[in-house]
């Protein structure tokens, strides 16, 4: 009877002590989840900015196009830039008629024409005192794109000449 006492008080004590340590192990595991849940602000992750404005301040362009230097030419005179700025990419022609479309009007551009074809496409664009010319043409590898921005005729200042007359 001796060893029946001293077996169930043992098992008793085990069952106790097995209690205490699975109750004191779960508190442990709460306080350790704790600071999983509180999360300490992460610091924000830089943006690359989607579009930039190139050598024509009010024409917005695809951040994925890049400039063809030897095929592109700028003329700067004071408060006026004109030229022909020469991209290219590997973007979808349909993708970027209408990120032209909706950029140019944002940056107050009026419409004049469009014209999409299989393989090219021509946007025309006008302001008070120049127009833009936007030409997109699918080639097998990349997309090109031309910008060309010229003033308008009526903002060319024109001295009249003997030549003109009849």
């Amino acid at each position: 009877m001796q060893i029946r006492h001293c077996l169930s008080s043992t098992f008793l004590v085990c069952l106790i002590f097995t209690a205490l340590i699975s109750v004191s192990g779960c508190g442990h595991f709460e306080g350790a989840s704790e600071p999983e849940q509180v999360q300490s602000p992460q610091p924000e992750v830089e943006k690359k900015p989607v579009a930039v404005y190139h050598d024509f301040e009010d024409v917005l362009v695809p951040e994925d196009l890049t400039i063809i230097k030897d095929r592109t030419v700028v003329v700067s005179t004071p408060g006026f830039r004109s030229g022909i700025l020469t991209l290219k990419g590997r973007l979808e022609p349909n993708s970027l008629y209408h990120f032209f479309s909706i950029n140019m009007e944002k940056d107050n551009w009026d419409v004049l024409s469009r014209i999409k074809a299989p393989e090219t496409t021509i946007m025309v664009f006008q302001k008070a005192t120049r127009c833009a010319v936007i030409t997109i043409r699918e080639q097998q590898i990349y997309t090109y794109v031309e910008i060309g921005i010229a003033p308008t005729l009526g903002s060319i200042s024109q001295t009249p000449t003997n030549d003109a007359i009849y």
